[in-house]
């Protein structure tokens, strides 16, 4: 004959029954908290606050946390840039980059390119307040594409920092 399981595996048999009612009563306890939820949710529906986020506001949350911001803010300016140098100028000009704090802008001519030099003071103001939590530290404008010369570069754009 067998000896019993408690012996066998050598289980304190006044712990036992504690031990398995302890686990039951826990997940007992889940349940009603859940079923309790489930209630009350049904009671509150439609109340004010009970709603869930917009989804613009769930995607801000989401670009603030992965680091997106920046680019975001670059495609905005990229596809406003008629708002900000106005319409004239827009056409011949676009932004091509941002990268560490620099904003490089390209003009299709070097005239256009002079012209943005001059709208730099303007430019930089209306960038700042239209597109707040862009950190630009310097903007660039290029001229159409640079041609080599011997050794060297010439035509590499112009600058201004603020």
């Amino acid at each position: 004959m067998k000896p019993p399981v408690v012996v066998t595996l050598h289980l304190d048999q006044r712990k036992l029954p504690a031990e398995i009612f302890d686990r039951f009563a826990a997940r007992a306890g889940v349940f009603r908290d859940r079923r309790q939820r489930e209630e009350d949710a049904w009671e509150s529906f439609g109340r004010p606050g009970r709603d869930p986020d917009k989804l613009g506001g769930v995607l801000s949350a989401l670009a603030d946390r992965g680091g997106w911001v920046p680019n975001l803010k670059i495609a905005q300016l990229r596809n406003h840039w008629d708002q900000v140098v106005g319409q004239g100028v827009a056409q011949h000009s676009q932004v091509v980059g941002f990268a560490e704090g620099i904003l490089t802008i390209r003009a299709e001519s070097t005239v256009w390119a002079t012209q943005l030099t001059y709208l730099m003071p303007q430019l930089s103001a209306t960038i700042r307040t239209r597109l707040k939590g862009l950190d630009i530290s310097e903007i660039r404008v290029t001229g159409p594409h640079a041609q080599s010369f011997g050794r060297g570069r010439m035509g590499g754009g112009r600058r201004y920092s603020r």
